[in-house]
């Protein structure tokens, strides 16, 4: 049975796996949330992550090892626990990795309208944006023939309802969505709003614009970020998530 016993360095490893691979989930998560409370400028928040993001996997490394020796010498307890924070480790490393290689696969774009030719315009969010690196007037063709190639299914909403029906329907899945309402005028067809990322709390601004379009409607929408130059691809989800609330499909 003595040789079944966990040495000292099977649990020196996997304690230290423990805590490095717990400790450092905890600071790449707070990276995010530490920036929107107002504990620190973005880039201390950015270098927070990717220092966060190599001590994670160092951690969730030592974690599993740790994890594997003390099973073999029969602290199932303390390998159940090291397994646990070494999958948590791996798990929190590999956000920060999956965000920068989606960002690697979309253009470096932050305006998404459906509408590239004539883009719905922001007037009462404008206040708002005081401040803000990006500026709200649209880019032109150059931003739209990058959007055309990452996101062709960007397009108008077409509607059989009639303007007014239309409005309501847009206005009620703008509130579904959980944006907060600027403006919403049923007589211009007009909706903004602002709506705000999980971790970072990143703000981007929304403008829905509703028109007659034969017997029934078209529904066009724009979402743009205050800040960054490329949105990692958050502005063209958006939309296509407030089309399936407005659709259904």
């Amino acid at each position: 049975m003595d040789q079944l016993r966990p040495s000292k360095a099977a649990r020196a490893v996997a304690a230290v796996g423990v805590i490095v691979a717990l400790a450092s989930a905890g600071a790449l998560a707070l990276a995010g949330f530490g920036y929107r409370w107002g504990w620190w400028p973005l880039p201390d928040a950015f270098a927070i992550l990717r220092v966060g993001t190599f001590v994670a996997g160092g951690g969730a490394l030592v974690a599993l090892i740790g994890a594997a020796w003390s099973w073999r010498r029969g602290a199932r307890a303390l390998a159940a626990l090291a397994l646990v924070a070494g999958v948590i480790g791996l798990g929190a490393a590999s956000l920060p990795l999956l965000q920068l290689r989606t960002a690697k696969s979309v253009p470096p774009i932050h305006d998404i309208t459906t509408d590239p030719v004539d883009p719905p315009a922001f007037e009462a969010v404008l206040p708002l944006r005081a401040g803000a690196a990006n500026s709200a007037a649209y880019g032109g063709d150059a931003i739209a023939a990058q959007q055309h190639a990452a996101y062709p299914d960007i397009v108008p909403i077409r509607l059989d309802a009639a303007p007014t029906q239309a409005f309501t329907r847009a206005l009620d899945a703008a509130r579904a969505m959980g944006w907060m309402i600027v403006t919403a005028d049923p007589a211009r067809g007009t909706i903004e709003a602002t709506d705000q990322t999980l971790w970072f709390g990143f703000k981007d601004d929304i403008a829905v614009r509703v028109r007659a379009d034969g017997a029934g409607s078209v529904v066009d929408v724009r979402s743009l970020s205050r800040i960054g130059r490329s949105d990692v691809g958050t502005n063209a989800r958006r939309i296509r998530s407030y089309r399936e609330r407005l659709t259904g499909r």
